[in-house]
């Protein structure tokens, strides 16, 4: 079966968006306008929870294996960035200082500077790390400030292959459900439980949305209504909570809330309105960066870690919005530099599983 490239490259549209959200809210906390940050989260993470809601099936088996494939390919990057993480701290103690290191990590700010700098490896890091327990990795703190996605993904993978198995006739039910709860969650805030329950919630309802939206196309007719209604539920949204809740909505989103959830309404409206009504007939740079999404993602923490050290010494010598520019388009580079050698990584650490598959069958 031939892939629907505009899956691709709505995923790999998302992916730059992301790369723009961790430019402006990392190392942009330092000189990019609040504002435009906050209009950095316009296209976000929701996005691949529809678009896995539109590539998913009902197979479990299938579903599964390609959870564990994904799980495999997350623990050789871990691994690789927890032996990363800690030859550069070896080499650090080594021919500098451990005061040079603390100045070193004090680039990323306080709330991120490492606490705990020792030549022991600590191994109970990575085993976290292989469990989906994302403790910063001091050297390139966005990496496990990007997880949380990841660990949302896998539930919701799960329970949503599921639902697609046993209960086809009842998915709108679910969703009916999903929605409920995300409601009463936001009606009475008190109530909100902590750890994963509200991200599935929400997320749940985007991935089934996504899911009943496959091969579908929304009538021509129906798309002034429902950009209307993200309008008016922008309208609300201010009008009930104030202006000032503008600034907010980065904070709304961990876990998702009402103004977090219809500040995502526009884009998710957009990648159905778009769906199988915008043709992309040829691989293009943004499709290979959708068709190699996950190393993209594991990239570009990685680079956006790495760009603190152009900002924080140039931050004063040039007009904030050039210095953007100028960073995100390096940023991107560099996530495509790093994501072409993890995939090289990524091959190599299968061989290295297969080959001792192999050796321990006979």
């Amino acid at each position: 079966m031939n892939r629907d490239l505009y899956i691709d490259f709505a995923k790999g549209l998302a992916t730059l968006s992301i790369i723009f959200i961790h430019t402006a809210f990392w190392s942009g906390q330092f000189y990019i306008l609040p504002e435009v940050r906050v209009f950095s989260l316009v296209f976000d993470v929701a996005l691949f929870y529809a678009l896995s809601g539109i590539t998913s099936g009902s197979n479990i088996e299938k579903t599964l294996y390609r959870l564990l494939k994904l799980q495999i390919t997350y623990m050789i990057f871990v691994t690789f960035l927890f032996f990363l993480d800690y030859f550069f701290k070896i080499f650090g103690l080594t021919f500098f200082s451990l005061e040079w290191l603390q100045s070193f990590y004090s680039t990323f700010g306080s709330k991120y500077s490492a606490t705990s700098i020792s030549t022991a490896p600590q191994w109970q890091n990575l085993g976290n790390w292989y469990l989906h327990e994302y403790s910063n990795a001091d050297t390139f703190p966005v990496v496990m400030g990007s997880f949380w996605y990841l660990k949302v993904y896998f539930i919701l993978t799960v329970f949503g292959v599921l639902i697609l198995r046993f209960f086809p006739k009842h998915v709108n039910w679910f969703i009916g459900i999903c929605v409920a709860l995300t409601l009463l969650f936001n009606i009475f805030p008190e109530i909100y439980p902590s750890g994963q329950v509200g991200y599935v919630a929400f997320y749940m309802t985007v991935f089934l949305i996504g899911n009943r939206m496959r091969g579908k196309t929304i009538p021509a007719k129906i798309i002034p209504v429902l950009y209307g209604l993200v309008t008016a539920s922008l309208v609300w949204l201010f009008w009930y909570f104030g202006d000032e809740v503008f600034f907010k909505i980065n904070k709304k989103k961990f876990p998702p809330q009402t103004a977090y959830i219809i500040w995502t309404f526009f884009s998710l409206t957009t990648l159905f309105v778009l769906y199988n009504r915008l043709k992309i007939t040829k691989k293009n740079f943004v499709t290979h960066i959708g068709k190699n999404a996950i190393f993209f993602y594991f990239g570009q923490g990685i680079s956006s870690s790495l760009v603190y050290f152009l900002v924080v010494p140039i931050k004063e010598s040039m007009p904030w919005w050039i210095l953007m520019v100028i960073i995100y388009i390096i940023n991107v580079i560099l996530a495509f530099i790093i994501a072409t050698g993890l995939k090289k990584f990524d091959a190599l650490g299968w061989n290295v599983l297969e080959f001792l598959r192999k050796k321990t069958a006979q």
